[in-house]
Formats: structure tokens, C-alpha cells, sequence
């Protein structure tokens, strides 16, 4: 098997990154699969935000200037955080392909894939749609997928390394305290 068929076996890379080392690559229905439920979760979202309003009874419960402003918080958050995650991963080629544990990666496994998440978070205060909500979740547990066949990539590259540090740092939850690390 040629290393292109190897590296398509395991995941892929983008454009100008693909002959990178460093990077363990990705899901293969990664990227349509995010663009295809951002379609829906959008389609939705319009749909019972602001024409149907079917769902969207929790409206009157959080005055909008609260929720607008709640929203935007969350979404400059998610901005930041990817933006660093980004930077962090693909700002330089590292010599030695390692563990990335720099910046955001200290606190999560998967910072870029935690800003998409809370990128509909705020979609979901400024409207507070239900049936957003529903397809949120899918979002969700489809990032949880990714993430997972993505673990599997970084432990059959880095093997033990990537496992302490799935044992260290939270997927997407920051972990107060890190498993197996003397408090000493």
C-alpha cells in the first residue's frame, strides 16, 4: 500500500497540509458532515426563530436584550478559541511531530471542535428555539464521533503520550483535576 492509500486509510489532511508529518489527520465525512448539519441547524433555526415559531416558547421566560447579549458572549468565546486552536495547530510546522499540549490544548482535547459546539450554543440564546435544540444534539454527539476516530489516529501515532494526556486533559470538558497527577 502506498503512503497517499495509508494516509487516506487514516484519516485525511487539507490542501497545502496534506504532506505534513505532524498531523495525524482527520475524519473522512468530517468536514461535509460539519457543513451538512451547520445547513440544517441554520434551516431550522430561521425556521422557528423567525417564521414558524413553533418552539420557541421559552422566549418570554429570558428578556432578549439578555439573551442577545448572553449570545454574543458565548459566540466572541468560541471565536477566540478556535482562533487559538488554529494557531496552535496549524501557525507552524513543528520538527518533531509530538502531543500538542500548548495553550488551549492544556484544557481540552479538542478546543477547535469545542468553539463549533458553542458557536450553536449562542445560536440557540439568541432564540432559544427547541427545535434547534434537537438538532443541537445531534451536532453534538457527531463531534463527539469525530473527535473519537481522531483520538484513534493520535494513539496509533503517539501511543502512550496521547493516552496520558487523554488521562490529563477533558475531551471538552476542562477537568479541575487531572487523573493520575499527584496533587503533591
Amino acid at each position: 500500500m502506498t503512503e497517499q492509500q495509508e494516509a487516506k486509510k487514516r484519516g485525511h489532511h487539507h490542501g497545502r497540509f496534506e504532506e505534513r508529518e505532524d498531523l495525524a489527520g482527520e475524519h473522512r465525512l468530517g468536514d461535509i458532515g460539519q457543513l451538512i448539519l451547520l445547513l440544517i441547524f441554520l434551516t431550522v433555526w430561521i425556521g422557528d426563530s423567525f417564521i414558524l415559531r413553533q418552539s420557541v416558547i421559552l422566549r418570554d421566560v429570558i428578556p432578549s436584550a439578555v439573551r442577545s447579549i448572553a449570545g454574543s458572549a458565548i459566540q466572541l468565546f468560541a471565536g477566540l478559541l478556535a482562533w487559538r486552536g488554529l494557531s496552535t495547530v496549524f501557525g507552524e510546522e513543528r520538527a518533531e511531530p509530538a502531543v500538542i499540549r500548548d495553550g488551549v490544548f492544556g484544557v481540552v482535547r479538542h478546543p477547535i471542535y469545542l468553539a463549533a459546539i458553542l458557536v450553536y450554543v449562542g445560536f440557540l440564546a439568541h432564540a432559544l428555539s427547541l427545535a434547534a435544540a434537537g438538532v443541537f444534539l445531534v451536532i453534538v454527539a457527531f463531534y463527539v464521533f469525530i473527535a473519537r476516530h481522531e483520538e484513534k489516529l493520535l494513539l496509533d501515532k503517539f501511543g502512550e503520550d496521547y493516552r496520558d494526556y487523554m488521562r490529563e486533559v477533558g475531551m471538552f470538558i476542562p477537568r479541575l483535576r487531572r487523573r493520575g497527577v499527584s496533587a503533591n
